[in-house]
């Protein structure tokens, strides 16, 4: 059973924690008004604070030794930055951190010049340490050190994590800052350990504290992002001429591509704009009596493509095809949705259904009659048309029906349209 003394000290980290980011928050929430640098003069200036309770400040909690100074206000910084990184850029991130290695480096260097004074007793009993502010400092420096490198990782790893969990935010953030954590109290810990003496029990105790403290600050991160605030387009920044180079891009352009709702891949609306933007296109023609055709399409052969010369040349397909579809429909008063895989739908207003079957035959025939992927692949399409009211009064509902009639389609040997009544063109 914990003691009173550590069940106190845990509620006084724990407040501790929530003020800091409650503070940090509100700064960096208020940075289109007041400026990010104050923002990063507050990340940065707690940096002295931070290394000296590492030092020297520690306390007592049920699963050992720690230092508020690691367990607060290192972990807490190392979250702002990503969350600095997932809100701005790279070229932002880099400030603060470039800031606090120079700086420090700034400060070893006049403690070396300092040492040159003949220093004079004004103050009774009050001397300068030097010892300690030399310690202090290079803690500094190697602090700074492994904040570059964790900062660095932290935002990689994120980024890396996106691939499997890209719709998953939270966990995304948990394990990136709980693996560069446990990297950063191995390093700072050495260092900790051959300058002050400091013991091991140190080590496993902050690092169950910094695990903790990942947990706490990643929940706090991930809530802020979902309620306080909002997603905001944006360019991409400019070309940057250091490590940080790469490190935006592909976690801002994904973002961007999903906010403009298009397909990454293709550059066609995405499914998001087809059950938002084509449920309400659907909706008022409908309701104002006007037709509206829904054609559904699937790129034959794709699968086959992919398979045999990999999944780039089928993506190289389909960005090909879906130029071709648009700007051979470009001048129709239509929306072209990548609905998932190689299925697309195009959403005709005011199409009746014989018009609607006549643009989708000539789609056809231009496919098939054309080369794609600068790799000479001939590819074909098999479609299904439904035309509301008379096939539905709704998007799922016209969907369903033209789904059915390009399974149709892809049955009867595919390169082929199927339209109501079961009427193949070809």
């Amino acid at each position: 059973m914990p003691s009173s003394l550590e069940t106190g000290n845990l509620v006084l980290l724990l407040a501790q924690a929530l003020i800091y980011f409650v503070v940090m928050a509100a700064l960096f929430r208020a940075r289109r008004r007041i400026g990010i640098g104050v923002f990063l003069c507050a990340l940065g200036v707690m940096h002295f604070l931070e290394t000296y309770l590492a030092a020297v400040f520690y306390i007592q909690l049920p699963f050992g030794i720690i230092s508020p100074g690691c367990t607060v206000l290192f972990s807490g910084k190392l979250l702002m930055i990503l969350l600095l990184y997932i809100k701005e850029d790279a070229a932002t991130v880099r400030q603060p951190i470039y800031g606090l290695l120079i700086g420090n480096f700034l400060i070893v260097g006049l403690v070396v010049v300092l040492r040159n004074h003949e220093v004079v007793p004004a103050i009774p009993e009050r001397q300068p340490d030097i010892r300690f502010v030399d310690e202090i400092g290079w803690l500094m420096v190697w602090g700074t050190a492994l904040l570059f490198l964790d900062a660095i990782g932290v935002i990689l790893l994120y980024e890396k994590l996106g691939r499997w969990l890209r719709e998953y935010q939270l966990p995304r953030i948990i394990i990136a800052s709980a693996v560069i954590l446990t990297f950063d109290q191995l390093g700072f810990f050495l260092a900790l350990h051959y300058v002050t003496g400091a013991p091991w029990p140190v080590l496993y105790g902050g690092w169950a504290a910094k695990m903790g403290a990942a947990l706490v600050f990643s929940v706090l991160v991930f809530v802020y992002l979902r309620v306080v605030e909002r997603r905001e387009s944006g360019v991409l920044p400019l070309p940057l001429s250091d490590v940080f180079d790469t490190l935006t891009y592909r976690e801002r352009y994904l973002d961007l591509l999903g906010e403009t709702g298009r397909d990454r891949v293709t550059g066609a609306l995405d499914r998001g704009q087809f059950d938002s933007l084509g449920r309400d296109l659907t909706g008022s023609a409908v309701a104002v009596g006007d037709a509206v055709s829904l054609v559904v399409l699937d790129v034959d052969g794709v699968r086959r493509i992919a398979e045999e010369e990999g999944p780039v040349a089928g993506d190289a397909v389909l960005r090909s095809v879906t130029r071709l579809l648009i700007d051979k429909a470009g001048d129709e008063p239509c929306y072209f949705f990548r609905h998932g895989g190689s299925v697309f739908a195009l959403l005709l207003q005011g199409r009746k259904h014989l018009a609607a079957l006549d643009l989708a035959e000539e789609l056809r025939r231009t496919t098939a009659r054309a080369d794609h992927a600068d790799s000479g692949a001939i590819v074909t399409i098999s479609v299904g048309v439904a035309t509301g009211p008379e096939d539905g009064r709704d998007l799922y509902t016209l969907f369903a029906a033209a789904k059915e009639r390009l399974q149709e389609a892809k049955a009867a040997g595919r390169d082929r349209v199927v339209g109501r009544d079961g009427v193949v063109r070809r």
